[in-house]
C-alpha cells in the first residue's frame, strides 16, 4: 500500500500551457473501492494523447491533470472483489480505467465503446462521486480492476507499455478486419511512426504476405523493410506513386493525421470491398469526406479506438510469444517536462519510456 492512501505523487499540470512545465506534486487519486487495484508504478510510456490532452488541444481538459496512460507497475492493494490480480504482481493500465460495465458494447467485451461513454485513464470523472480520474507520470495510481491487465513474465516492462495504448491502437483495426487472413493477405500501414511501426510488427506477427509502408518520404524504407514492410509507397513521389499502388490493397491503417492529407489517394490503393481505417486523432478536421470516391470505388472508410482489456490482454501473450518489441528510449521519469517537449519536436525514434528511478 502507498504510503497516504488519499495522495499520491506525480507530474502536475495547471493549464493549457503545462506541456514542458509540469510540476511535480501530489494529487488526489479516485477514492478507494473493493473493485480497485493500486499499483507503485515502475514505468509510463509516452503517448501524443498526453500532450494533446494536457494542452486542451482536443477540448478543455480538467486541470489539475496528471496524464501517461501506458503505465507498468506491481500491484500493491488489491480489493476484495479482484479475482485475476494478486498481490505482487506485474500488471499495466491502458488508455481506458472505466465504463459503465451493463450496456451492450461492454458485455460483448468492448468496453473500449462503452454507449454510456468510457473514462480515460485521465481527464475523465468516475461514478458515484468516486473522483476524477489521474494517470500514471506518478509514482502510485489506483484504477477499477476491469482495466488492470497482467502482464506475461516474458515481456519486459519497457517494451509492454507502449503497447498497452499505441500498440493496441494499431492491433485493434488488424484484429477486426481480419489481417492475415483468408482475403486480407495484402495491408498497408500509413505513418512510420510511433504507432505505424507497431502497426507493421503486428501485420506481419498476424500473417499478413504483404506489408506496404506508406510515409512521405523515403528516409523510413529502410527501417520499415527491417520491421517487416515488403513494400513503399513515399507520397512525396507524386502521383505515378500512388498509381502504381492503385487497388492493391486488402487493408490499409491510417497512423498519421495531418489536415493537407488527401484521403482520395488513400482509398484509391485499396481494393474494392477492403477498408481504410484512421486511428490518428486530429487536433483539426481533416478535409471533407470523399462521397463520391467511396461510392465508387466500394472501399470502407472507418475508424477504431484503443482496445478492450480482452484484447489487450491477447497482444501481449501475442507480443511475449513471437517477441515483439517496440522501438524504445528509457529515460527517468524525473526528465518528463525535458521528454515531453521532445516528443512534440518529433524527437523519440519511437517510443519514449519513463521510469521510475526507485
Amino acid at each position: 500500500m502507498s504510503s497516504d492512501d488519499s495522495h499520491f505523487v506525480g507530474w502536475i499540470g495547471e493549464d493549457k500551457n503545462c506541456v514542458g512545465n509540469m510540476e511535480w506534486k501530489q494529487f488526489t487519486p479516485k477514492k478507494w473501492t473493493e473493485d480497485d487495484v493500486e499499483l507503485k508504478i515502475e514505468c509510463c510510456g509516452i503517448c501524443a494523447s498526453d500532450n494533446h490532452t494536457a494542452s486542451s488541444g482536443w477540448g478543455p481538459a480538467k486541470y489539475p491533470i496528471c496524464v501517461g496512460h501506458e503505465i507498468v507497475g506491481k500491484a500493491t492493494r488489491v480489493g476484495k472483489n479482484v479475482k485475476h490480480v494478486q498481490v505482487g504482481q506485474r500488471v499495466g493500465i491502458g488508455a481506458q480505467s472505466g465504463s459503465c460495465l451493463t450496456c451492450n458494447s461492454c458485455k460483448s467485451g468492448f468496453e473500449n465503446y462503452c454507449e454510456k461513454g468510457m473514462i480515460g485513464t485521465y481527464n475523465g470523472v468516475y461514478p458515484d462521486g468516486q473522483g476524477q480520474s489521474q494517470g500514471g507520470y506518478a509514482t502510485y495510481g489506483r484504477y477499477h480492476n476491469r482495466f488492470v491487465i497482467p502482464i506475461p513474465d516474458e515481456l519486459e516492462s519497457k517494451y509492454a507499455a507502449p503497447l498497452l495504448c499505441g500498440g493496441v491502437t494499431v492491433y485493434s483495426p488488424l484484429v477486426d478486419n481480419n489481417a492475415g487472413k483468408e482475403g486480407v493477405k495484402r495491408v498497408g500501414i500509413s505513418g512510420v511512426g510511433g504507432l505505424g511501426h507497431m502497426g507493421i510488427l503486428f501485420a506481419k506477427a498476424l500473417g499478413a504476405e504483404k506489408i506496404t509502408a506508406v510515409s512521405h518520404t523515403h528516409s523510413k524504407e529502410e527501417l520499415a523493410r527491417q520491421l517487416g514492410a515488403t513494400d513503399f509507397l513515399a507520397t512525396a513521389d507524386g502521383d505515378k506513386a500512388w498509381e502504381s499502388h492503385v487497388r492493391s490493397l486488402d487493408l490499409l491503417v491510417v497512423t498519421n493525421n495531418n489536415s493537407d492529407m488527401d484521403i482520395k489517394k488513400y482509398l484509391s490503393i485499396v481494393r474494392r470491398g477492403g477498408s481504410v481505417i484512421f486511428v490518428g486523432a486530429p487536433e483539426k478536421p481533416l478535409e471533407p469526406t470523399p462521397v463520391f470516391n467511396l461510392l465508387f470505388t466500394g472501399v470502407k472508410l472507418g475508424g477504431s479506438a484503443i482496445g478492450s482489456p480482452d484484447r489487450i490482454s491477447d497482444m501481449l501473450k501475442l507480443a511475449a510469444k513471437q517477441k515483439i518489441h517496440p522501438m524504445v528510449e528509457c529515460r527517468p521519469m524525473k526528465d518528463l517536462n525535458q521528454a515531453s517537449k521532445d516528443m512534440d519536436a518529433g524527437k523519440p525514434r519511437f517510443r519514449y519510456v519513463m521510469f521510475n528511478e526507485e
